[in-house]
């Protein structure tokens, strides 16, 4: 069996992977499963694992050079160890990053449990949100009695919020 990378020599490491429900196989040389860090995990890329191999690559297509403002974190050291250093990087690394954690994670909005009291308070948060963008939507439109009926909407969800 062939490498999948380099398509010469014969397959010496078998990983599998399974995304969202579906099987990957990749079949790995001696020297590519060196270059891509399988040998030593620590130096594994994750993005590689979780996407096939070469995806980490598509993370430093925007500025391979791009450094975190706050922590010095380079796309190169995410690569490396499969984290980010600090809050900061996933605004610096944003481009890249929405597609990986897109696909590691079915989404990017927690979907999980919430206490009842957060999820009701989290549930009035977004609706006001997307009323007061309809709102101002309505205002730049003119549409004066649409307006007033999400101005209406939004009092009495206000009133909601603070009881």
């Amino acid at each position: 069996m062939l490498c999948d990378v380099c398509k010469c020599n014969d397959a010496t490491v078998f990983l599998t992977q399974i995304v969202e429900g579906k099987m990957q196989k990749v079949n790995l040389c001696d020297s590519c499963s060196k270059e891509k860090g399988v040998q030593d995990p620590t130096g594994f890329a994750l993005a590689d694992l979780l996407l096939g191999i070469g995806a980490a690559e598509e993370i430093e297509k925007g500025a391979p050079t791009e450094k975190c403002v706050v922590c010095g974190f380079t796309q190169a050291d995410f690569k490396k160890t499969g984290r980010l250093g600090c809050s900061a990087c996933y605004v610096t690394f944003s481009e890249g990053l929405g597609s990986l954690l897109k696909a590691m994670h079915k989404g990017t909005e927690h979907v999980g449990k919430l206490p009842q009291r957060a999820h009701r308070e989290m549930e009035l948060s977004d609706r006001m949100r997307s009323l007061s963008e309809n709102l101002r939507k309505a205002v730049a439109e003119e549409n004066y009695e649409s307006a007033a009926s999400l101005r209406d909407q939004i009092r009495q969800l206000e009133g909601e919020l603070s009881s």
